[in-house]
């Protein structure tokens, strides 16, 4: 077997491979030979069909057959003896199946790139850190109790923080819209729910009150021919209901399962799973700042198949959660950005965790299990799921290698501690710009 290569652009190689026309012809007459004794021609008797005959009538589908299966072969001993690395799958071109002359190929395919670590001392990280104080487990159990506030009826004119059950009428230049009407719509004062200006019309109004006002769809609303027209709404009140919010008591502490109804232990069990969200939340901010840190820092060529192979993996990713209506499709270029991404990232922290000799911890593993079980109403049953399946627990043995990737950069790295509170770093849509 005669083996050339020839380096493409990129990371792109060619391999040229030539193999004797006796390993072919050696092969096809073998097969020819152990054909004989079953195959049935007429005129002769099983076993007795001479060999030019079996060659006459099968040489030519058994020497394609032979020769498939000998470029697999040569080309699986090529990429050995030449110490290449292929990433996807190679493209074969055939350039002499002449039977009697050498078998000549040509296998174009990308190889994993080398890769030279930056050193991680000259990477620099921000590291969020955050606390839960005990203001945060009161606004936590005051968002518990808006959870559970219910309305009671009244009578008397609405104000803010009120429900209110309205019907309205909705229409532009003295047209209706579509999704513009509706009948016995509960509307919360103040929760933004409506577009803006609508809620506010409805302070101070009472039960039976039929009123009508204008107001303008913001600019950037979702439905395009609604966009920054102003609308005039119709409207009716069926009732006027105000908030009631339940007692921070035993019942309640007891609703949240605590047995024994104490406000101490409930506001104990807040504040863990407080923490618990917390430290997942550092942790995942934590990792993204390391990791694109790290991707910025090391500048790799990445394999066009192996980008190609994982936005069409993220493709149909997005088909199969449902989060496209029925017979829509997005095309795969959408894709490639964070295809990209994903790859390149994935390359360096194998480099990474061949550098530094990283591997799952047992321990680790049982931890991330255990907290992620504490979720759940049963812990045990969530432990014992993990367990068992082989599949689910190596996702986990994954995660624990990222995190220890994680660490190990942050050991070495230039690491400067910012702290936020932790509504700020739980609800960073609720911030205002600067």
């Amino acid at each position: 077997m005669q083996v050339s290569v020839e380096s493409g652009e990129g990371l792109e190689r060619k391999l040229t491979i030539q193999v004797p026309a006796e390993t072919v012809e050696k092969e096809v007459d073998s097969r020819l030979n152990s054909m004989r004794s079953r195959v049935k021609i007429d005129g002769f008797r099983p076993g007795k069909v001479p060999l030019s005959v079996v060659k006459k009538q099968y040489g030519t589908s058994v020497l394609q057959e032979v020769m498939g299966e000998v470029m697999q072969n040569t080309l699986r001993d090529a990429v050995i003896q030449e110490s290449l690395n292929p990433a996807g799958t190679p493209a074969i071109e055939p350039t002499s199946m002449e039977p009697g002359k050498p078998l000549e190929y040509i296998a174009t395919f990308e190889v994993y790139p080398e890769i030279e670590l930056t050193d991680c001392a000259s990477i620099e990280v921000e590291r969020t850190t955050a606390e839960v104080v005990d203001s945060d487990v009161d606004t936590m159990i005051d968002t518990l109790l808006k959870q559970r506030t219910t309305y009671e009826t009244v009578d008397r004119a609405s104000k803010d923080a009120d429900q209110m059950t309205i019907n309205f009428d909705g229409s532009i230049d003295g047209e209706q819209f579509e999704g513009g009407q509706a009948d016995s719509v509960p509307v919360v004062i103040g929760s933004n729910s409506m577009i803006p200006g609508f809620e506010e019309e409805l302070v101070g109004k009472s039960a039976d009150e039929e009123f009508s006002f204008d107001v303008n769809f913001p600019d950037d609303y979702h439905a395009e021919n609604l966009k920054g027209k102003k609308a005039t709404f119709v409207t009716k009140v069926i009732t006027v209901a105000e908030p009631k919010k339940p007692e921070v008591d035993e019942e309640f502490a007891k609703s949240f399962g605590v047995d024994d109804g104490s406000i101490e232990t409930l506001k104990s069990d807040i504040r863990a799973n407080m923490e618990r969200e917390l430290r997942n939340k550092l942790q995942e901010v934590l990792k993204k700042e390391v990791l694109d840190k790290l991707l910025d820092a090391n500048d790799v060529l990445i394999p066009k198949a192996l980008i190609n192979q994982e936005a069409e993996n993220l493709q149909k990713q997005m088909m199969d959660a449902g989060q496209l209506q029925a017979g829509m499709s997005l095309p795969k270029e959408l894709f490639e950005g964070e295809a990209k991404r994903r790859v390149g990232l994935g390359l360096v922290i194998g480099e990474v965790v061949k550098k530094a000799e990283i591997r799952p911890e047992a321990d680790k593993v049982t931890a991330k299990i255990d907290d992620i079980a504490q979720t759940y109403e049963d812990p045990s049953e969530v432990i014992n799921h993990y367990n068992s399946n082989p599949q689910l627990k190596q996702g986990i043995e994954a995660l624990i290698m990222e995190e220890m990737v994680v660490d190990w950069i942050v050991d070495q790295a230039k690491v400067t501690d910012s702290a936020k509170s932790f509504h700020d770093l739980m609800n960073p849509e609720t911030q205002q710009p600067a």
